[in-house]
């Protein structure tokens, strides 16, 4: 049995589907709004890519035991976004949670705080991961900032992490959660769902 098998995961503003190609059409849209791709330190494919950016992430889950997940908004059912738990280690129970991306009607919204409210509410309660990682660029300043803003502690920065498809290099910060810090940000994650927006 795999350690993360296909699950959908409800909330009330958003709902996380397991990725399939059906959602091709709609992740066209959603990466549309606000051209997304158009931000050099984001993988976010422009629409005419988003099939082999599934496919790829298909390819993920089939070899290395990512679960790659459609965001799906409950309000108005349009699928809105992406995530993926990737990076899986499941022999030290670890996983990372990334690949994450929203049209940008939906940034800044309930729905990034609660997506990431029902991953990690999986992944520490149902896997009983004992941490769980976020990693982004340096020069993406507002996931730097969301990340923190979950309640995840900074680990260190990777110089010079990765080679990008235009030729430069990625310094990669590292963030965690980890078990004995889950009740604390699963408290103040829901604290944040609660305030009014």
């Amino acid at each position: 049995m795999a350690f993360i098998e296909p699950v959908t995961l409800k909330g009330e503003h958003a709902t996380l589907e397991p990725l399939e190609a059906k959602h091709e059409a709609a992740l066209r849209g959603a990466a549309a709004d606000g051209e997304l791709w158009r931000l050099w330190y984001t993988s976010v494919a422009p629409p005419d890519r988003i099939g082999e950016y599934i496919a790829r992430a298909l390819d993920m889950r089939e070899r290395l035991g990512a679960m790659p997940f459609a965001v799906r908004q409950n309000a108005t059912g349009e699928v809105v976004g992406c995530t993926r738990y990737f990076n899986v280690d499941a022999t030290n129970r670890r996983l990372e949670i990334g690949h994450t991306w929203y049209s940008k009607r939906v940034q800044r919204t309930a729905i990034n705080t609660e997506c990431k409210l029902l991953l990690l509410t999986h992944a520490f309660d149902v896997l009983r991961c004992i941490a769980v990682e976020f990693r982004t660029h340096w020069f993406n300043h507002a996931s730097r900032v969301a990340i923190e803003r979950l309640g995840a502690k900074q680990d260190g920065v990777l110089r010079n992490h990765q080679l990008l498809a235009d030729g430069s290099r990625r310094d990669t910060v590292v963030f965690s959660i980890i078990d004995g810090e889950w009740p604390a940000v699963r408290q103040h994650l829901k604290f944040q769902l609660e305030r009014p927006r």
